[in-house]
């Protein structure tokens, strides 16, 4: 907001209406000249702010953008890792399932082949005690 100079009478008598009037333009069009020019340097200022924030922002995001990469690479990494251990683990479990199951299937095998061959000699000596 414009600030008009006023200059006293004594002033206005002096130099007269004319001069003085004269006088109180100018001072005012100085005036409006430095508010323009300082209004544009703080437009200035204000741009020259804001691209800096900008880039600060530009710069922070591209920051967390990495962070998050190098996390989800790290849990990916772990996951990976975990996921190697169980099917190791479970590769493991069964082996030696399959082991005990092949222990198992020997230890019927020979008590078939035992019983198989103990009915077989029943039956022989039934036949030759029921022939003689």
């Amino acid at each position: 907001m414009p600030v008009t100079a006023k200059f006293s009478k004594e002033f206005y008598d002096k130099l007269g209406h004319r001069v003085a009037d004269e006088l109180v333009d100018w001072l005012n069009a100085v005036d409006a000249t430095y508010r323009l020019d300082l209004r544009e340097l703080n437009e200035l200022n204000f741009a020259r702010f804001d691209a800096k924030l900008e880039q600060r922002f530009a710069e922070q995001d591209a920051r967390w953008e990495r962070r998050f990469a190098e996390l989800d690479a790290k849990w990916e990494r772990r996951l990976a890792q975990l996921d190697a251990k169980w099917e190791q683990r479970l590769a493991q479990v069964e082996a030696k399932w399959e082991q005990r199951l092949s222990q198992v299937h020997a230890s019927l095998l020979r008590w078939m082949v035992g019983l198989g061959v103990t009915g077989f000699g029943i039956t022989i000596g039934l036949l030759k005690l029921w022939t003689s």
